[in-house]
């Protein structure tokens, strides 16, 4: 494994990188495949398809992989004695722009506890896909607490209600109301750990064909854990 740790913004939060994962990333893909089709996500607002792995799912064991992988990182980089895991999943981006919402357009963030973390493996081979970080600017916010949620929902109504915001945050880019800050390219077999608190947006590029097969999609294993942080 290569692990890259890099301090992202105003904020220096940290966004793990770790390319060369799992030995066995190709029979996770064959695992993925082997499911009945994902059925479309009605829960989140994440613009495809979602298959949830629990307890008891035939794909759990590729969940434990990750998370014995990962474990020693979490714990060293985001001061963690112990963590649990509270959702997992396969995900493929399968909903055309035409067909997003607006706040599936825009960037977002996922809890307003900055000990939540989301574990992201890239299981593809799609080029011109990954994850961006975000400013709000006229917010000046890069991670979203408890305190700071309320304002920037106030913002974001306003401004969603004034715009036509672009499909996808136009690849990846900076746009009026949000400033890129740092993104994540996805390959084959790489790793991305972020707290769940940062403004953040998956991107395709222009000619992304939004397959739903996992052996041709945009396929990546989604875990989210919440830390217990360490005394010192």
């Amino acid at each position: 494994m290569q692990v890259a740790v890099h301090e992202v913004g105003h904020s220096k939060s940290r966004v793990i990188v770790i390319d060369d994962f799992l030995a066995n990333a190709r029979a996770v893909v064959d695992s993925a495949a082997a499911l009945p089709a994902f059925p479309p996500e009605s829960k989140t607002a994440y613009p495809g398809r979602r298959h949830q792995i629990g307890p008891g799912d035939k794909a759990s064991a590729c969940v434990m992989d990750i998370l014995r992988a990962a474990g020693p990182v979490i714990q060293s980089h985001f001061d963690a004695d112990s963590f649990r895991v509270f959702e997992a999943s396969f995900s493929l981006i399968t909903t055309r722009p035409d067909d997003m919402s607006p706040r599936q357009r825009v960037p977002h963030y996922d809890w307003d506890d900055p000990n939540y973390l989301a574990i992201m493996l890239h299981l593809h081979h799609v080029p011109h896909t990954g994850t961006a970080f975000y400013r709000h600017v006229a917010c000046d916010l890069e991670q979203v607490t408890r305190d700071a949620a309320p304002v920037l929902r106030k913002h974001v109504q306003a401004e969603l209600s004034d715009d036509d915001p672009p499909a996808m945050v136009s690849g990846g880019k900076s746009q009026a109301h949000y400033e890129k800050i740092f993104e994540v390219e996805g390959g084959f077999n790489r790793l991305v750990i972020y707290q769940g608190c940062l403004l953040h947006s998956g991107y395709v590029s222009p000619d992304f064909d939004y397959s739903a097969d996992p052996r041709t999609g945009r396929l990546t294993a989604n875990v989210f854990i919440q830390t217990v942080k360490g005394s010192g």
